[in-house]
Protein backbone atom coordinates (compact mmCIF):
# COMPACT_ATOMS: atom_id res chain seq x y z
CA UNK A 1 0.00 0.00 0.00
CA UNK A 2 2.38 2.42 -1.25
CA UNK A 3 -0.12 5.04 -2.51
CA UNK A 4 -1.86 7.59 -0.43
CA UNK A 5 -5.56 8.15 -1.08
CA UNK A 6 -7.69 11.00 -0.78
CA UNK A 7 -11.35 11.55 -0.38
CA UNK A 8 -14.42 13.98 0.82
CA UNK A 9 -15.80 12.07 3.86
CA UNK A 10 -18.69 14.52 4.22
CA UNK A 11 -22.02 14.28 2.10
CA UNK A 12 -21.68 16.42 -1.37
CA UNK A 13 -23.62 19.76 -0.68
CA UNK A 14 -23.86 22.97 0.83
CA UNK A 15 -23.26 22.97 4.69
CA UNK A 16 -20.90 24.80 7.32
CA UNK A 17 -17.88 22.36 6.82
CA UNK A 18 -16.45 19.75 4.51
CA UNK A 19 -13.73 17.19 5.48
CA UNK A 20 -11.44 15.95 3.14
CA UNK A 21 -9.15 12.76 4.35
CA UNK A 22 -6.01 11.56 3.18
CA UNK A 23 -3.91 8.50 4.38
CA UNK A 24 -1.00 6.97 3.51
CA UNK A 25 2.78 7.98 3.63
CA UNK A 26 2.95 10.92 1.80
CA UNK A 27 -0.06 12.38 3.29
CA UNK A 28 1.31 15.48 4.83
CA UNK A 29 3.90 16.21 2.25
CA UNK A 30 0.98 16.17 -0.37
CA UNK A 31 -1.37 18.70 2.13
CA UNK A 32 2.25 20.61 2.50
CA UNK A 33 2.07 21.63 -1.10
CA UNK A 34 -1.46 23.31 -1.53
CA UNK A 35 -0.64 25.33 2.16
CA UNK A 36 0.19 28.83 1.81
CA UNK A 37 2.60 28.35 4.43
CA UNK A 38 3.43 24.77 4.49
CA UNK A 39 4.02 22.72 8.13
CA UNK A 40 6.69 22.37 9.74
CA UNK A 41 7.44 19.66 12.90
CA UNK A 42 4.05 19.71 13.23
CA UNK A 43 1.99 18.01 16.59
CA UNK A 44 0.33 15.52 16.41
CA UNK A 45 -3.79 15.71 16.74
CA UNK A 46 -3.57 19.96 16.98
CA UNK A 47 -5.67 21.50 15.26
CA UNK A 48 -3.91 24.18 13.18
CA UNK A 49 -5.97 27.26 10.85
CA UNK A 50 -4.15 27.11 7.60
CA UNK A 51 -4.65 29.05 4.18
CA UNK A 52 -5.19 26.32 0.96
CA UNK A 53 -4.20 27.49 -2.48
CA UNK A 54 -5.34 25.79 -5.41
CA UNK A 55 -5.00 27.47 -9.26
CA UNK A 56 -8.04 29.30 -8.96
CA UNK A 57 -8.94 30.39 -5.47
CA UNK A 58 -7.66 30.14 -1.53
CA UNK A 59 -9.91 29.17 1.42
CA UNK A 60 -9.19 28.94 5.48
CA UNK A 61 -9.21 25.70 6.43
CA UNK A 62 -8.32 23.85 9.93
CA UNK A 63 -5.68 21.14 9.51
CA UNK A 64 -4.96 17.95 11.60
CA UNK A 65 -2.39 15.63 11.73
CA UNK A 66 -2.42 12.44 12.85
CA UNK A 67 0.86 10.45 13.04
CA UNK A 68 1.20 6.76 12.19
CA UNK A 69 0.13 4.29 13.86
CA UNK A 70 -1.91 6.66 16.30
CA UNK A 71 -4.73 7.11 13.66
CA UNK A 72 -8.13 5.21 12.02
CA UNK A 73 -5.80 3.70 9.15
CA UNK A 74 -2.82 3.01 11.21
CA UNK A 75 -1.39 4.70 8.78
CA UNK A 76 -0.60 8.76 8.57
CA UNK A 77 -3.66 10.55 7.77
CA UNK A 78 -4.37 14.51 7.26
CA UNK A 79 -7.86 15.62 7.43
CA UNK A 80 -8.74 18.94 6.26
CA UNK A 81 -11.78 20.72 7.42
CA UNK A 82 -12.60 23.42 4.66
CA UNK A 83 -15.95 25.62 3.96
CA UNK A 84 -19.10 23.59 3.14
CA UNK A 85 -19.82 23.71 -0.25
CA UNK A 86 -19.49 21.31 -3.75
CA UNK A 87 -17.09 23.71 -5.73
CA UNK A 88 -14.57 24.09 -3.45
CA UNK A 89 -14.49 20.50 -1.89
CA UNK A 90 -14.51 19.44 -5.19
CA UNK A 91 -11.47 21.74 -6.15
CA UNK A 92 -9.65 21.20 -3.30
CA UNK A 93 -9.48 17.13 -3.95
CA UNK A 94 -8.54 17.99 -7.05
CA UNK A 95 -5.87 19.60 -6.45
CA UNK A 96 -4.81 17.30 -3.68
CA UNK A 97 -4.56 14.54 -6.45
CA UNK A 98 -2.66 16.64 -8.92
CA UNK A 99 -0.30 16.91 -6.03
CA UNK A 100 0.31 12.89 -5.80
CA UNK A 101 -2.73 11.27 -4.45
CA UNK A 102 -5.04 8.77 -5.71
CA UNK A 103 -8.85 9.18 -5.20
CA UNK A 104 -9.84 6.15 -2.99
CA UNK A 105 -11.87 3.77 -3.67
CA UNK A 106 -15.01 2.58 -1.41
CA UNK A 107 -14.72 1.74 2.31
CA UNK A 108 -10.48 1.91 1.41
CA UNK A 109 -10.43 3.93 4.73
CA UNK A 110 -11.47 1.10 6.75
CA UNK A 111 -10.34 -1.40 4.36
CA UNK A 112 -6.59 -0.27 5.65
CA UNK A 113 -7.59 -0.05 8.81
CA UNK A 114 -8.59 -3.81 8.51
CA UNK A 115 -4.90 -4.97 6.87
CA UNK A 116 -3.33 -2.75 9.34
CA UNK A 117 -4.74 -4.25 12.26
CA UNK A 118 -6.54 -1.56 13.25
CA UNK A 119 -10.22 -3.01 13.13
CA UNK A 120 -11.78 -6.55 12.90
CA UNK A 121 -13.58 -7.53 9.76
CA UNK A 122 -16.70 -8.00 12.42
CA UNK A 123 -15.64 -4.51 13.74
CA UNK A 124 -15.22 -2.87 10.22
CA UNK A 125 -19.16 -4.29 9.08
CA UNK A 126 -20.38 -2.36 12.32
CA UNK A 127 -19.01 0.66 10.80
CA UNK A 128 -21.07 0.36 7.64
CA UNK A 129 -24.07 -1.09 10.34
CA UNK A 130 -24.24 2.20 12.31
CA UNK A 131 -23.49 4.69 9.08
CA UNK A 132 -26.21 2.58 7.42
CA UNK A 133 -28.51 2.21 10.49
CA UNK A 134 -32.25 3.56 10.49
CA UNK A 135 -33.31 3.35 14.05
CA UNK A 136 -32.19 2.87 17.32
CA UNK A 137 -31.92 -0.94 17.35
CA UNK A 138 -30.15 -0.95 14.63
CA UNK A 139 -27.48 1.91 15.20
CA UNK A 140 -27.47 -0.41 19.11
CA UNK A 141 -26.40 -3.81 16.78
CA UNK A 142 -24.00 -1.67 14.65
CA UNK A 143 -22.26 -0.46 17.93
CA UNK A 144 -22.01 -4.12 19.76
CA UNK A 145 -20.46 -5.04 16.36
CA UNK A 146 -18.05 -2.30 16.30
CA UNK A 147 -17.19 -2.53 20.18
CA UNK A 148 -15.65 -5.91 19.37
CA UNK A 149 -18.14 -8.05 21.40
CA UNK A 150 -19.01 -10.36 18.98
CA UNK A 151 -15.00 -10.82 18.01
CA UNK A 152 -14.71 -11.41 21.87
CA UNK A 153 -17.19 -14.56 21.77
CA UNK A 154 -15.51 -16.52 18.86
CA UNK A 155 -12.28 -15.80 20.49
CA UNK A 156 -13.06 -17.54 23.36
CA UNK A 157 -14.85 -20.16 21.21
CA UNK A 158 -11.86 -20.27 19.44
CA UNK A 159 -9.67 -21.15 22.63
CA UNK A 160 -11.87 -23.99 23.64
CA UNK A 161 -11.45 -25.71 20.26
CA UNK A 162 -7.47 -24.61 20.69
CA UNK A 163 -7.40 -26.48 24.04
CA UNK A 164 -9.39 -29.67 22.35
CA UNK A 165 -7.10 -29.93 19.38
CA UNK A 166 -3.62 -29.44 21.73
CA UNK A 167 -4.82 -32.54 23.12
CA UNK A 168 -5.43 -34.17 20.56
CA UNK A 169 -1.79 -33.61 18.57
CA UNK A 170 -0.46 -35.04 22.05
CA UNK A 171 -2.22 -38.04 21.23
CA UNK A 172 -1.36 -38.16 17.45
CA UNK A 173 2.35 -36.99 18.56
CA UNK A 174 2.68 -40.23 20.59
CA UNK A 175 0.59 -43.27 19.07
CA UNK A 176 2.49 -45.34 20.86
CA UNK A 177 0.01 -44.55 24.02
CA UNK A 178 -3.68 -45.92 23.40
CA UNK A 179 -5.79 -42.65 23.84
CA UNK A 180 -8.40 -44.32 26.88
CA UNK A 181 -12.11 -44.38 26.16
CA UNK A 182 -12.69 -41.99 28.98
CA UNK A 183 -10.18 -39.40 27.00
CA UNK A 184 -12.97 -40.14 23.68
CA UNK A 185 -15.58 -39.48 26.43
CA UNK A 186 -14.67 -36.19 27.22
CA UNK A 187 -13.73 -34.73 24.07
CA UNK A 188 -17.43 -35.95 22.82
CA UNK A 189 -18.55 -33.80 26.01
CA UNK A 190 -16.62 -30.58 25.04
CA UNK A 191 -17.19 -30.66 21.49
CA UNK A 192 -20.97 -31.28 22.67
CA UNK A 193 -20.75 -28.00 24.88
CA UNK A 194 -19.12 -25.95 22.63
CA UNK A 195 -21.56 -27.00 19.50
CA UNK A 196 -24.62 -26.21 21.52
CA UNK A 197 -22.90 -22.77 22.72
CA UNK A 198 -22.23 -22.17 18.64
CA UNK A 199 -25.77 -22.66 17.82
CA UNK A 200 -27.30 -20.16 20.47
CA UNK A 201 -24.58 -17.57 19.21
CA UNK A 202 -26.24 -18.63 15.26
CA UNK A 203 -30.13 -18.92 16.45
CA UNK A 204 -30.26 -15.24 18.11
CA UNK A 205 -29.94 -14.52 14.00
CA UNK A 206 -33.49 -14.57 13.65
CA UNK A 207 -33.96 -11.70 16.07
CA UNK A 208 -30.68 -10.26 14.61
CA UNK A 209 -32.13 -10.04 11.23
CA UNK A 210 -35.41 -8.25 12.13
CA UNK A 211 -33.89 -5.68 14.15
CA UNK A 212 -31.49 -4.93 10.90
CA UNK A 213 -33.51 -5.56 8.50
CA UNK A 214 -36.78 -4.12 10.14
CA UNK A 215 -40.24 -6.14 10.77
CA UNK A 216 -41.93 -6.99 7.65
CA UNK A 217 -45.78 -6.27 8.54
CA UNK A 218 -48.13 -7.23 5.72
CA UNK A 219 -52.27 -5.94 5.83
CA UNK A 220 -53.85 -7.95 4.91
CA UNK A 221 -58.36 -8.51 4.25
CA UNK A 222 -60.72 -8.41 2.02
CA UNK A 223 -61.26 -4.79 -0.15
CA UNK A 224 -63.13 -1.90 1.65
CA UNK A 225 -62.17 -3.68 5.57
CA UNK A 226 -60.01 -0.40 6.15
CA UNK A 227 -56.31 -1.48 5.55
CA UNK A 228 -55.13 1.37 3.89
CA UNK A 229 -56.86 4.14 6.44
CA UNK A 230 -54.89 1.58 9.55
CA UNK A 231 -51.89 2.18 7.70
CA UNK A 232 -52.35 5.87 8.06
CA UNK A 233 -53.17 5.68 11.36
CA UNK A 234 -49.81 3.30 12.01
CA UNK A 235 -47.88 5.72 10.27
CA UNK A 236 -49.50 8.73 11.46
CA UNK A 237 -49.82 10.36 8.11
CA UNK A 238 -51.93 9.76 5.03
CA UNK A 239 -49.77 7.40 3.08
CA UNK A 240 -52.15 5.35 1.28
CA UNK A 241 -55.23 6.62 -0.49
CA UNK A 242 -58.34 6.05 1.05
CA UNK A 243 -62.03 5.81 -0.45
CA UNK A 244 -65.31 3.83 -0.16
CA UNK A 245 -64.68 2.36 -2.86
CA UNK A 246 -63.43 -1.48 -3.07
CA UNK A 247 -60.53 -1.68 -4.36
CA UNK A 248 -59.18 1.53 -4.57
CA UNK A 249 -55.37 0.28 -3.38
CA UNK A 250 -54.38 -2.10 -6.54
CA UNK A 251 -50.54 -1.96 -6.33
CA UNK A 252 -48.08 -2.91 -3.08
CA UNK A 253 -47.74 -0.11 -1.21
CA UNK A 254 -44.57 -0.04 1.66
CA UNK A 255 -44.19 2.98 4.50
CA UNK A 256 -42.10 2.41 7.57
CA UNK A 257 -42.00 3.68 10.94
CA UNK A 258 -40.01 3.24 14.39
CA UNK A 259 -41.57 2.19 17.51
CA UNK A 260 -39.42 1.35 20.55
CA UNK A 261 -35.92 1.62 18.60
CA UNK A 262 -37.18 -0.68 15.98
CA UNK A 263 -37.83 -0.27 12.52
CA UNK A 264 -41.20 -1.70 10.86
CA UNK A 265 -41.78 -1.96 7.73
CA UNK A 266 -45.82 -1.89 6.69
CA UNK A 267 -46.89 -3.11 3.57
CA UNK A 268 -50.40 -2.72 2.16
CA UNK A 269 -51.43 -5.07 0.06
CA UNK A 270 -54.76 -4.96 -2.26
CA UNK A 271 -57.50 -7.18 -0.84
CA UNK A 272 -57.74 -10.75 -2.09
CA UNK A 273 -60.15 -11.45 -3.45
CA UNK A 274 -61.69 -12.92 -6.76
CA UNK A 275 -61.41 -10.12 -10.15
CA UNK A 276 -62.19 -10.25 -13.79
CA UNK A 277 -60.56 -6.81 -13.44
CA UNK A 278 -56.92 -7.48 -15.23
CA UNK A 279 -55.20 -4.58 -13.33
CA UNK A 280 -56.53 -5.43 -10.06
CA UNK A 281 -55.61 -9.18 -9.97
CA UNK A 282 -51.97 -7.68 -11.02
CA UNK A 283 -52.00 -6.52 -7.18
CA UNK A 284 -53.83 -9.31 -5.64
CA UNK A 285 -51.30 -11.47 -7.18
CA UNK A 286 -48.49 -9.29 -5.74
CA UNK A 287 -50.33 -9.09 -2.16
CA UNK A 288 -50.00 -13.30 -2.14
CA UNK A 289 -46.24 -12.73 -3.03
CA UNK A 290 -45.53 -10.11 0.12
CA UNK A 291 -47.08 -12.33 2.33
CA UNK A 292 -44.82 -15.33 2.00
CA UNK A 293 -42.22 -12.79 3.14
CA UNK A 294 -43.66 -11.25 6.12
CA UNK A 295 -42.90 -11.42 9.55
CA UNK A 296 -46.12 -10.91 10.96
CA UNK A 297 -49.80 -10.44 8.93
CA UNK A 298 -52.48 -8.18 10.06
CA UNK A 299 -55.41 -9.50 9.20
CA UNK A 300 -57.73 -7.16 9.11
CA UNK A 301 -61.80 -7.53 9.14
CA UNK A 302 -64.99 -4.57 8.79
CA UNK A 303 -66.67 -5.00 12.48
CA UNK A 304 -69.45 -3.22 10.62
CA UNK A 305 -70.50 -6.34 9.05
CA UNK A 306 -70.69 -10.55 9.73
CA UNK A 307 -67.35 -12.15 8.17
CA UNK A 308 -67.94 -13.73 5.04
CA UNK A 309 -67.10 -17.21 4.05
CA UNK A 310 -64.13 -16.35 1.51
CA UNK A 311 -62.52 -14.24 4.52
CA UNK A 312 -62.78 -17.10 6.94
CA UNK A 313 -61.05 -19.45 4.04
CA UNK A 314 -58.65 -16.35 3.33
CA UNK A 315 -57.76 -16.75 7.18
CA UNK A 316 -57.32 -20.47 7.57
CA UNK A 317 -55.19 -20.07 4.46
CA UNK A 318 -52.45 -17.86 5.85
CA UNK A 319 -49.40 -19.89 7.45
CA UNK A 320 -47.65 -16.94 8.87
CA UNK A 321 -47.66 -15.90 12.49
CA UNK A 322 -50.59 -13.22 12.67
CA UNK A 323 -52.79 -10.48 14.60
CA UNK A 324 -56.19 -9.86 14.28
CA UNK A 325 -57.35 -6.34 13.46
CA UNK A 326 -61.03 -6.05 14.58
CA UNK A 327 -61.71 -2.99 12.32
CA UNK A 328 -64.00 -0.37 12.53
CA UNK A 329 -65.41 -0.61 16.26
CA UNK A 330 -67.02 2.45 15.81
CA UNK A 331 -69.38 1.26 13.56
CA UNK A 332 -69.27 -2.27 15.18
CA UNK A 333 -72.69 -4.68 13.87
CA UNK A 334 -74.31 -6.92 16.14
CA UNK A 335 -73.77 -9.33 13.64
CA UNK A 336 -70.39 -9.05 13.94
CA UNK A 337 -68.34 -12.50 15.61
CA UNK A 338 -65.28 -14.21 15.18
CA UNK A 339 -66.88 -17.74 16.16
CA UNK A 340 -65.63 -19.60 13.40
CA UNK A 341 -62.04 -18.43 13.09
CA UNK A 342 -59.13 -20.56 14.95
CA UNK A 343 -57.82 -17.74 17.10
CA UNK A 344 -55.71 -19.74 19.54
CA UNK A 345 -52.44 -18.58 20.28
CA UNK A 346 -53.48 -15.36 17.91
CA UNK A 347 -53.80 -11.93 19.56
CA UNK A 348 -56.57 -9.74 19.07
CA UNK A 349 -56.69 -5.76 19.03
CA UNK A 350 -59.80 -3.86 18.13
CA UNK A 351 -59.31 -0.24 16.35
CA UNK A 352 -61.02 2.60 15.28
CA UNK A 353 -58.90 4.51 12.00
CA UNK A 354 -60.86 7.14 11.97
CA UNK A 355 -61.21 8.02 16.18
CA UNK A 356 -57.21 6.56 16.50
CA UNK A 357 -58.72 3.85 18.61
CA UNK A 358 -55.82 1.74 20.25
CA UNK A 359 -53.40 1.92 17.50
CA UNK A 360 -50.64 2.72 19.93
CA UNK A 361 -51.63 -0.73 21.80
CA UNK A 362 -51.72 -2.29 18.10
CA UNK A 363 -48.02 -1.21 17.59
CA UNK A 364 -47.27 -2.84 21.23
CA UNK A 365 -48.74 -6.10 20.68
CA UNK A 366 -47.01 -6.21 16.98
CA UNK A 367 -43.48 -5.45 19.48
CA UNK A 368 -44.30 -7.81 21.70
CA UNK A 369 -45.36 -10.90 18.79
CA UNK A 370 -41.95 -10.14 17.09
CA UNK A 371 -39.26 -8.92 19.47
CA UNK A 372 -40.56 -9.40 22.82
CA UNK A 373 -38.12 -10.70 25.10
CA UNK A 374 -35.56 -11.81 22.70
CA UNK A 375 -33.38 -8.45 23.11
CA UNK A 376 -31.40 -8.36 26.27
CA UNK A 377 -29.59 -5.73 27.36
CA UNK A 378 -26.06 -4.96 25.40
CA UNK A 379 -26.18 -8.94 24.78
CA UNK A 380 -24.66 -10.32 21.42
CA UNK A 381 -26.94 -10.90 18.52
CA UNK A 382 -26.20 -12.04 15.00
CA UNK A 383 -27.61 -9.43 12.36
CA UNK A 384 -25.38 -9.97 9.72
CA UNK A 385 -25.83 -13.10 7.23
CA UNK A 386 -21.85 -14.18 6.48
CA UNK A 387 -21.80 -14.16 10.17
CA UNK A 388 -24.87 -16.61 10.30
CA UNK A 389 -23.13 -18.14 7.26
CA UNK A 390 -19.66 -18.69 8.94
CA UNK A 391 -21.58 -19.83 12.08
CA UNK A 392 -23.85 -22.72 10.07
CA UNK A 393 -20.69 -23.91 8.84
CA UNK A 394 -18.79 -23.77 12.02
CA UNK A 395 -21.60 -25.85 13.39
CA UNK A 396 -21.77 -28.12 10.60
CA UNK A 397 -18.04 -28.96 11.52
CA UNK A 398 -18.60 -29.67 14.91
CA UNK A 399 -21.59 -32.15 13.94
CA UNK A 400 -19.11 -33.89 11.75
CA UNK A 401 -16.67 -33.74 14.45
CA UNK A 402 -19.36 -35.95 16.90
CA UNK A 403 -20.14 -37.96 14.06
CA UNK A 404 -16.53 -38.97 13.33
CA UNK A 405 -16.24 -40.00 16.93
CA UNK A 406 -19.02 -41.98 16.82
CA UNK A 407 -17.84 -43.86 13.36
CA UNK A 408 -14.47 -44.32 13.29
CA UNK A 409 -12.74 -42.69 16.00
CA UNK A 410 -9.73 -41.49 14.37
CA UNK A 411 -8.30 -38.67 15.60
CA UNK A 412 -6.84 -37.53 12.67
CA UNK A 413 -10.01 -36.97 10.95
CA UNK A 414 -11.38 -35.43 13.72
CA UNK A 415 -8.21 -32.78 13.79
CA UNK A 416 -9.39 -31.97 9.89
CA UNK A 417 -13.25 -31.27 11.48
CA UNK A 418 -11.99 -29.17 14.36
CA UNK A 419 -9.54 -27.23 12.29
CA UNK A 420 -12.44 -26.56 9.48
CA UNK A 421 -14.54 -25.11 12.75
CA UNK A 422 -11.79 -22.91 14.02
CA UNK A 423 -11.57 -21.50 10.18
CA UNK A 424 -15.04 -20.90 9.75
CA UNK A 425 -15.23 -19.16 13.19
CA UNK A 426 -12.01 -17.20 11.88
CA UNK A 427 -14.19 -15.74 9.10
CA UNK A 428 -15.76 -13.51 11.29
CA UNK A 429 -13.44 -11.64 12.43
CA UNK A 430 -10.70 -12.11 9.77
CA UNK A 431 -8.35 -14.03 10.90
CA UNK A 432 -9.13 -16.85 7.41
CA UNK A 433 -11.35 -14.94 5.06
CA UNK A 434 -10.06 -14.77 1.79
CA UNK A 435 -9.01 -11.67 -0.17
CA UNK A 436 -12.62 -12.12 -2.13
CA UNK A 437 -14.87 -11.91 0.73
CA UNK A 438 -13.05 -8.74 2.11
CA UNK A 439 -13.02 -6.93 -1.05
CA UNK A 440 -16.99 -7.35 -1.04
CA UNK A 441 -17.58 -6.37 2.70
CA UNK A 442 -15.36 -2.90 1.72
CA UNK A 443 -16.93 -2.30 -1.84
CA UNK A 444 -20.66 -1.60 0.51
CA UNK A 445 -19.16 1.21 1.97
CA UNK A 446 -19.77 4.92 0.89
CA UNK A 447 -16.38 7.13 -0.80
CA UNK A 448 -13.77 8.62 2.01
CA UNK A 449 -14.61 5.86 4.85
Amino acid sequence: MEKTICAISTPIGVGGISVIRLSGKDSLNIVNKLLEKPIENIEPRKMLLKTIKTNDFSDNAMVVYFKAPFSYTGEDVVEIQCHGGIFITNEILKALIDCGATLAENGEFTKRAFLNGKLSLDKAEGVIDMINAESESQLKAGYNLLSGKLTELIKEKQDVLTDILAQLEVSLDYPEHDIEYTTLEEFKQKITSLLNDITKIKDTSKTGMIIKNGINIALLGSPNVGKSSLMNSLLGFNRAIVTSIAGTTRDIIEEGYVYNGVKVNLIDTAGIHESDNQVEQIGINLAKEKLNSSDLILFVLDSSRKISFDEISLYNSIKNKKIVVVNKIDEKSPDFNLENLDLSNVKIVETSSVLNTNIDLLKQTIYDEIIGNNIVGNSTIITNIRHKNALEKAENSLKDALNTLKNTQSLELLSIDLNNCYSYLGEISGETSSENIIDRIFEKFCLGK
